[in-house]
């Protein structure tokens, strides 16, 4: 038999087979477009068939290369494949997403939707979720009380907005990925942290107020400012001192990590120290009674002076014990005497005339 005489079992057994897995992707050719399927070329895969709801999006025409997904590998029982092209799509997204979270790479997003949990995120045809606590102090939701209605209104807010994110978490088996919008300014915050430093004066809003104090935006580095650091006076309510979105200047007094402890006071002369230069031991002085507790009463002697009577002060003449609320009613005035100043500790202590 001459070279050129090859039977038809001698190249069925010198041709490489090819077999298909499930799961797999593949590329092709389109061979024809029907009204609710098209046929595909996989060449030495054979053929394989993709439904109308597998195209995926786009316009389409015979003799395109395309990419697809293995459904099934035999769908009729005569070799030919069930293929899907958002599958293949969404396959090649999730190694694509894979890659860009390896690489730390910092990427433009724009949430569509939102809950009180966060944001919600496509990309690469991969829905994704953005949570709350992973937002930059900028757009941080702020609310007082932990507000739920008033954090989804605030998260809503930024539903249409590019915001710059790492992929923080790509898991395809779980279908989860998970943004991150501080880990895309973390290191542009930490330049920015490293040239400020405790004593700085700097401007910033005022992103939320709470009971016990205010959060500011410094540059997109989050500032607090403890209740007791908003005024010399006294402060019950945060809200009459700052509000959100006001532009404020403060002084840096700590900084914890990736955070500023900020003081509106400090940037204010302190009353009480000229307040207390008027007066000294063995003054008379009249007061309004603000408080009173088991041990005595505080009295507001000048707008920034709260001075305490100590229940031992109370001049009762014997061993007997005082009790201080039989004494005193509360925003009462009473004249006192002056019994000691102590100006690095700030307080006054008085004795009932």
């Amino acid at each position: 038999m001459s070279k050129s005489h090859v039977s038809m079992d001698e190249l069925l057994a010198s041709a490489e087979v090819k077999h298909l897995k499930s799961g797999e992707v593949v590329d092709g050719k389109i061979m024809s477009i029907k009204k609710h399927e098209l046929w595909v070329d996989l060449g030495v895969y054979g053929v394989g068939v993709v439904q109308r709801r597998e195209m995926g999006q786009g316009a389409l025409e015979v003799g395109q290369d395309i990419t697809v997904s293995i459904v099934e590998t035999d769908v009729d029982g005569q070799g030919h494949a069930l293929l899907s092209m958002r599958k293949a799509a969404k396959d090649k997204g999730w190694d694509e997403l894979q890659a860009v979270m390896e690489s730390g790479e910092i990427i433009d997003v724009v949430p569509q939707d939102a809950n009180r949990g966060g944001l919600l995120v496509e990309l690469e045809g991969i829905r994704g979720f953005l949570p709350v606590s992973q937002l930059s102090a900028e757009h941080y939701p702020r609310v007082g009380g932990a507000d739920k209605d008033e954090i989804l209104q605030k998260l809503n807010g930024l539903c249409g907005k590019k915001l710059r994110v790492r992929i923080l978490d790509v898991n395809r088996k779980e279908n989860k990925l998970i943004f991150s919008e501080k880990e895309a300014v973390k290191d542009d915050m930490q330049n920015k942290l490293s040239e400020l430093k405790v004593g700085d004066e700097v401007e910033g809003v005022v992103t939320g107020v709470i009971d016990f104090g205010a959060f500011v935006n410094v540059d997109g580095i989050e500032g607090l400012i403890h209740i007791s650091e908003i005024s010399w006076e006294r402060v019950d309510d945060p809200r009459k001192y700052v509000k959100t979105g006001e532009k404020v200047s403060a002084k840096i007094i700590a900084i914890d990590k990736d955070r500023l402890s900020l003081s509106l006071k400090q940037l204010q002369e302190d009353p009480w120290l000229k307040d207390v230069e008027s007066f000294k031991k063995g003054d008379d002085v009249e007061g309004t009674i603000t408080r009173i507790t088991p041990f005595g009463a505080f009295v507001q002697i000048t707008p920034a002076i709260e001075a305490l009577v100590h229940v031992s002060e109370l001049g009762s003449g014997t061993d007997e014990a005082v009790d201080p609320e039989k004494i005193f009613k509360l925003h009462e005035k009473k004249s006192f005497k002056v019994l000691e100043i102590d100006k690095e500790s700030r307080k006054i202590a008085l004795s009932l005339r």
